[in-house]
């Protein structure tokens, strides 16, 4: 069940990647020209993904994957394209209708379902595989682990997410994002560290074990990528 602090934040989501960015994630995740800092972002979030994506079968035929937090949708695109039956999922409506739009059926060999709504609804169905990438780094890591530990009833093989490291570079940029507050900002990320982080799964998660994970550091973009398997 969800806590009141992931509802809370849930919907600060929402509302920020529905409203108040739309625009800008349009163009952030386009191929348009872009500035300097905005260019650091789009290079981190291609590698991230490019980190996930290799971190799965290189042949997906007949396998079912939920991205979860798909925004515009090339994660699930290419997974798509590797044989994957896709469920891809986000809150804001917005993001979706443009994931769909850009698809355009191009989904090679397998298939992507395009939903709006919440991660852990469980008429979803299970899954061979769910990947979340930059789509918990907003979350306290007691809701991330509980968000972690309800999908993996409905997981066969892997997870695949992202966490924000507990770095001083991103430490002080919490710090500030809740000094300073602003309307068009993002809701604030919950750096962990990654040993923290571990130490949680291994007590929540039982018959799983924290396998592959790679850090990416892209100017203004630092992420960690994470997997956890079935033991």
């Amino acid at each position: 069940m969800p806590t009141q602090t992931y509802a809370h934040r849930r919907g600060q989501l929402e509302t920020y990647f529905d409203r108040t960015a739309v625009e800008a994630w349009m163009r952030l995740t386009s191929t348009a020209p872009v500035g300097r800092i905005r260019a650091t972002v789009r290079a981190g979030r291609d590698a991230m993904r490019a980190t996930l994506l290799s971190y799965l079968p290189d042949d997906l035929t007949g396998r079912r994957i939920l991205d979860a937090g798909c925004g515009t949708g090339a994660l699930a695109l290419e997974a798509a394209r590797r044989g994957a039956h896709v469920t891809a999922i986000d809150l804001s409506p917005k993001l979706v209708g443009l994931a769909a739009e850009r698809a355009a059926g191009q989904f090679g060999a397998g298939h992507v379902e395009f939903r709006t709504g919440d991660m852990q609804d469980p008429d979803l169905g299970e899954f061979d595989h769910i990947v979340a990438m930059d789509s918990l780094i907003h979350y306290r890591p007691g809701d991330v682990v509980r968000v972690l530990s309800g999908l993996a009833a409905r997981t066969r093989h892997s997870m695949l997410f992202t966490f924000a490291p507990r770095t001083p570079l991103l430490t002080a940029m919490h710090a500030v994002g809740k000094l300073f507050p602003r309307s068009d900002r993002a809701p604030a990320i919950e750096p962990v560290g990654e040993r923290r982080l571990a130490g949680l799964i291994a007590a929540e998660l039982t018959g799983w074990q924290v396998a592959r994970t790679r850090r990416i550091a892209s100017g203004f973009y630092t992420s960690q990528a994470l997997e956890v398997r079935r033991a």
